[in-house]
């Protein structure tokens, strides 16, 4: 097996929203803001090479949004997702499966294009299987006011449409030998969290459940989740089996880390170390 990071972009956030109930003065100190309190975002992909199958997990915000919906989240940085493909010496068109781990739109928006000079819609991987699971995509296509925003129809209705959609099965959640995931419902229904068998390790592609370093203490849970008492015992038990079985942590959102290791301390789960995919 072969692992990729593939890097989409940058985008920016409202720090209070990211960090919830918990004061500035605290997260900044890991995230600071700028002049308009909105915090740097990464949206950093993975792409699994095993046999003759090539799994990218998530794919990033896209580019078919108008510039008024871009002009809220400050989007920035020279990587792209096919730029990144290419670095790795692939093409949208060697994707086998495209792994989402929920459809909010920084997360699947980049699955989805315009077709070259028309207002069509086609899938950016044509040759990709894209994976969801029933409970999850109920739950997007019939949208709660408070997610509404994140779950957008021109993002989620053309993987249906085009026959490449499937659903995983919740109770055999593996999409293949040394490919698992766990599902947490605190930030959105059953989002989808791999768990990748690497080197003799497991990697954990934290996605929403665990965004930054700076989300490591059970507080600082963000905004944005629906169900945020759910999130703090999912965390608490998640970095709990984290330390004690010495995974990797793989950081869709954290601007300057991709991967940390967390360590138990008397003040609860904490973080270790930091260091980049390539050093493992």
């Amino acid at each position: 097996m072969n692992l990729h990071v593939i890097n989409t972009g940058f985008f920016k956030l409202d720090g209070g929203a990211m960090f919830g109930v918990v004061p500035k003065t605290l997260w900044q100190r890991t995230n600071p803001a700028d002049e308009n309190n909105l915090c740097n975002w990464a949206m950093r992909c993975l792409l699994v090479e095993e046999g003759n199958r090539l799994v990218l997990i998530d794919n990033g915000i896209g580019n078919k949004q108008s510039a008024k919906f871009f002009s809220h989240y400050y989007l920035h940085g020279e990587d792209s997702l096919h730029g990144s493909l290419e670095k790795a010496g692939f093409s949208a068109s060697d994707i086998t499966d495209n792994f989402l781990t929920h459809l909010h739109f920084d997360h699947c928006g980049g699955g989805v294009q315009y077709r070259s000079g028309t207002d069509q819609l086609e899938m950016v991987f044509p040759n990709a299987q894209y994976w969801s699971n029933k409970d999850h995509w109920n739950w997007a296509t019939m949208p709660n006011a408070r997610e509404k925003a994140s779950f957008l129809k021109e993002n989620i209705l053309p993987m249906e449409e085009s026959g490449q959609l499937s659903y995983l099965d919740l109770d055999s959640p593996s999409l293949f030998d040394g490919f698992d995931f766990i599902t947490a419902d605190g930030h959105t229904d059953k989002q989808m969290i791999p768990k990748i068998k690497y080197k003799g390790k497991t990697i954990i592609f934290a996605a929403d459940l665990l965004p930054s370093v700076g989300h490591i203490p059970l507080p600082y849970v963000m905004g944005y989740d629906t169900r945020p008492l759910k999130t703090l015992e999912e965390k608490k038990a998640f970095l709990e089996e984290a330390a004690e079985k010495e995974y990797i942590l793989f950081l869709e959102h954290d601007p300057v880390h991709e991967c940390c290791t967390v360590k138990m301390t008397e003040k609860g789960v904490r973080l270790d170390q930091t260091f980049s995919l390539s050093e493992i």
